[in-house]
């Protein structure tokens, strides 16, 4: 599942690309984000506890820069969770990219996601909109943190 979510965050690229690539700091403006700490060279462990439609799911996970251009602000991560209640897991591919937009900047997250297991019966149109959802906050709350 393909999904693409862009937004301006009315504060400098240079700002908010510190805040992007401080992982744990980034994760709290995940919202249901708990727990994360490094694992290593550019890798995190965390938790994600999330509601899709009736159902709540709780995933533990990793996620790992795997390569960053701070020059462009572009950067690709790798994540991996797994959800043990419903059984099932997320893998993802997220390209993060930043550009000047005026006085502030434009964010662009584009992620290639596949979902195995039980929670894939979610269906697509669910996990998008939540998706959809937590990317919006994430852009406000970087807003936030960045300014």
């Amino acid at each position: 599942m393909k999904l693409a979510h862009s937004s301006t965050v009315p504060v400098p690229v240079e700002r908010v690309w510190t805040v992007v690539m401080d992982v744990p700091r980034a994760a709290a403006c995940v919202p249901g984000v708990s727990g994360v700490s490094g694992a290593g060279e550019d890798r995190f462990r965390g938790d994600l506890a999330v509601q899709v439609g009736p159902v709540r799911l709780s995933f533990s996970g990793e996620v790992a820069i795997v390569a960053r251009d701070d020059a462009a602000h572009r950067a690709t991560l790798r994540a991996d969770a797994k959800e043990a209640r419903l059984g099932g897991s997320v893998h993802a591919s997220v390209e993060i990219a930043l550009a000047r937009a005026g006085e502030g900047c434009a964010l662009r997250i584009e992620s290639d996601l596949q979902v195995a297991g039980r929670i894939g019966e979610l269906g697509q149109p669910l996990i998008q909109r939540k998706a959809d959802q937590l990317l919006r906050e994430f852009g406000a709350c970087l807003a936030r943190t960045a300014a």
